[in-house]
């Protein structure tokens, strides 16, 4: 099963919105076939490890790291493959919460006489893809804000200047959430300040570097046009998500660069920055594939999507150094709370040192819940 999840690592990035997947196939203490899922619309995992198999597979034993799925969609059923394989015994170590599968896979294979085992190693799959209930259940991204601050919680000094608050260490674990996610999003602010590309550049993940969904959120699209993250040498594609009112002039210029404009309605449920509805921008994402999104900033933006009641996990490295003013650009620049009791906690919190940095992950709640759900939820 370690075997497996290796396997599956390789494909985390690449096949949202589906979840990355490995499987082992064993025969006579021996493996004799491997595979995982490289991207959506592709064999699943366990359909690979079985063709590496071949005739091996007849009464062997099949790792996977997820349910086999028990349903038509871009590809046909794994559990039909499983059967035609003659496979004797399925060690799984999670279930599928898609409502498309949620136990119908490990149902069809012991109607079918095939042992099935469930739960080994079952709290590292679910790691691998911890987007993935939230998707398939609530057909939304799930959200995954990120922020990087001093000690006295300043993204930038005053004049703006935020290179660099973090150590590189921090930086390197930032483009693995990159790679992890569907979708980048920022706010207009933070292009204007930092000019970002929101690629994946300082490492080598297995399978290679996944270039997520660049978005930038601009009510009118105040926007410098020779801004890095619009450059039509860029991989992957960039999105400029906008209001009602934005100038058609403006759209068209980012249109001939290749950007996508996706304009919003005010806000209804839910309030983005600058007013745009941030229930429609999940929809619009969702649609679009984006199974995970990372927020990266800034202080508005991120604020926005707390108060939306959106975030679904934070990580907030702070560094050891501090402004001393009070003009500096906060992290979190919302309505905010008048009591302490009313303020964000995160639970259950992780700490731990990146370098000489320190990140606290957890998910965000208010303080005064009485039953610990997730604000959003």
């Amino acid at each position: 099963m370690r075997r497996a999840l290796a396997l599956a690592q390789r494909g985390v990035g690449h096949t949202q919105p589906n979840p990355a997947v490995g499987s082992v196939v064993v025969r006579e203490g021996r493996v004799v076939g491997e595979g995982y899922h490289h991207r959506a619309g592709e064999p699943h995992a366990e359909v690979l490890a079985l063709r590496g198999a071949g005739d091996a597979a007849r009464g062997a034993t099949l790792y996977v790291t997820l349910e086999p799925c028990n349903h038509y969609g871009r590809t046909p059923p794994c559990t039909e493959a499983i059967l035609a394989a003659g496979v004797r015994r399925v060690v799984a170590a999670t279930g599928d919460p898609n409502p498309k599968v949620a136990g119908s896979g490990f149902e069809r294979l012991r109607a079918a006489g095939v042992e099935v085992e469930v739960g080994l190693l079952g709290r590292e799959s679910e790691a691998l893809n911890p987007w993935y209930p939230t998707f398939v259940r609530q057909g939304r991204p799930w959200v995954h804000l990120k922020l990087a601050t001093t000690l006295d919680g300043r993204l930038a000094t005053r004049t703006g200047d935020a290179r660099w608050i973090t150590s590189e260490a921090a930086r390197r674990e930032v483009h693995h959430l990159r790679h992890r996610s569907g979708a980048v999003v920022v706010g207009a602010g933070t292009v204007r300040a930092d000019n970002p590309t929101l690629t994946v550049r300082a490492i080598r993940p297995p399978g290679g570097a996944h270039q997520p969904l660049r978005v930038v959120v601009s009510r009118h699209l105040e926007l410098p046009q020779e801004a890095r993250i619009f450059s039509p040498e860029l991989a992957g594609r960039t999105v400029a998500v906008t209001g009602p009112a934005a100038p058609i002039d403006a759209e068209m210029r980012l249109r001939e660069r290749g950007v996508e404009v996706w304009r919003l309605p005010l806000g209804s449920d839910g309030i983005l920055a600058g007013g745009l509805d941030l229930a429609e921008l999940l929809r619009r994402l969702a649609g679009a594939g984006v199974a995970s999104l990372l927020v990266e900033g800034g202080g508005t933006l991120a604020a926005s999507w707390l108060e939306g009641g959106r975030v679904d996990r934070v990580s907030w490295y702070v560094a050891p150094t501090f402004t001393g003013d009070a003009r500096a650009v906060p992290a979190l620049a919302g309505r905010g709370v008048e009591r302490l009791a009313d303020a964000w906690r995160l639970r259950p919190v992780r700490v731990r040192r990146v370098g000489p940095d320190v990140v606290f992950e957890g998910v965000p709640v208010r303080r005064s819940a009485t039953d610990g759900a997730p604000a959003g939820s």
